[in-house]
C-alpha cells in the first residue's frame, strides 16, 4: 500500500477504515475485486472513475447499505453497520425546491436528532450544538432563512455542518461540489478539509473533477473497468496507469497545478465554470 505522503504521525495510528479483498458485481459485471484499501485519521482519499465504476456503490458498502460479494469492510477495527453515527455523509448538491418551509437550522438539526425522527430540537443542549454547527460552516447568517431560497453554495454548507453533528471519525462525500460555482467550489472543499484537519476526520470524496480538491488530496483511488489503481495524485494521474486502465490511450497533461485527462471510452468534456476552459482545463474521471 502506497503511503500517499501522509505524514508520520497519521501513519503509526490504526486505520479509520479498511477494505480487505472487497468484491462488488452486479449480474455479470464486476465492479471491483479483491480491493484492498486502508484511509488512516486525517487523511484525504479522492475516489475517481467514469459512471458505472462503482464509486456510488463504494460508499453504500461502507455506510453498511449494499452487501460485499467478497471480503469485508471494516470502520474502526469492526463491521460496519447502517446508521452508523461515527460516519458522516455529505450528498451531491440538489437545490430544495422554492416554498420548502424548512429553515437552515432545521436542515441541520436534522443531523443532530435525526435518531428522534419527527421531533423538533427543543432540548437547550442540541439547540446550542445546531448554533455551533451554523458557526463552523459559516452559515449563521441565513440559519433562519427558508432552505429552498437559499443558493446551491449556501445549501451544501448546510449538508456539510448536518454531516458533523455526531462528530464523525470519517467523513464520505459523494460529488459534494456538483453544480456550484467555482466560489462555492472552494469554500465547500475547504470546510471539509479544515474539518479533516482540525479533527483527524478521514475523508472519502468522490469526485468526477479532482481539480477543486487536488491540493488537499493525500492519494487516489481510481476504479475503471471493473479494475483500480491506487497511489498519490502523481502515481496515479499518469498516461501509462489510465491507459493501462482503460485498455485505450489517454493522455494526461498537466498546466498551471491543474490536469487535464484526454480519451476516455464514452467521456464527455464540460467547460469550466469560470469560461476560461483553455486555460484551465478540468480532469475528468
Amino acid at each position: 500500500m502506497l503511503d500517499g505522503g501522509v505524514d508520520d504521525g497519521r501513519r503509526e495510528r490504526a486505520d479509520v477504515l479498511r477494505l480487505e479483498s472487497a468484491s462488488l458485481g452486479f449480474g455479470r459485471r464486476t465492479l471491483w475485486d479483491g480491493l484492498d484499501l486502508s484511509v488512516r485519521p486525517g487523511e484525504f482519499l479522492a475516489v475517481l472513475g467514469p459512471n458505472g465504476s462503482g464509486k456510488t456503490s463504494l460508499l453504500k458498502t461502507i455506510l453498511g447499505q449494499q452487501r460485499l460479494d467478497s471480503g469485508r469492510v471494516l470502520l474502526d477495527g469492526g463491521p460496519v453497520h447502517r446508521g452508523d453515527r461515527r460516519i458522516g455523509y455529505i450528498p451531491q448538491q440538489k437545490l430544495v425546491p422554492a416554498g420548502t418551509p424548512m429553515r437552515g437550522r432545521d436542515l441541520v438539526a436534522l443531523g443532530v436528532n435525526g435518531h428522534r425522527f419527527g421531533f423538533p430540537v427543543t432540548r437547550k443542549g442540541e439547540r446550542e450544538r445546531v448554533d455551533e454547527l451554523l458557526d463552523s460552516v459559516g452559515a449563521t447568517g441565513y440559519a433562519d432563512r427558508p432552505v429552498g431560497s437559499l443558493s446551491g453554495g449556501e445549501q451544501q454548507r448546510l449538508r456539510v455542518g448536518q454531516a458533523l453533528a455526531d462528530d464523525p471519525v470519517l467523513l464520505l462525500c459523494d460529488e459534494p461540489l456538483l453544480s456550484l460555482d467555482l466560489a462555492h467550489q472552494r469554500g465547500v472543499s475547504d470546510l471539509i478539509d479544515r474539518r479533516r484537519r482540525e479533527h483527524d476526520t478521514a475523508v472519502l470524496f468522490v469526485t468526477h473533477d479532482v481539480n477543486p480538491v487536488l491540493d488537499k488530496v493525500d492519494r487516489i483511488l481510481y476504479l475503471a473497468g471493473g479494475r483500480f489503481r491506487e497511489g498519490t495524485p502523481d502515481e496515479v494521474l499518469r498516461s501509462e496507469v489510465l491507459t493501462d486502465l482503460y485498455g485505450s490511450p489517454v493522455d494526461v497533461f498537466r498546466s498551471r497545478g491543474r490536469i487535464v485527462v484526454v480519451g476516455i471510452p464514452d467521456a464527455e468534456t464540460h467547460d469550466h465554470h469560470d469560461h476560461h476552459a483553455d486555460e484551465h482545463p478540468e480532469a475528468h474521471g
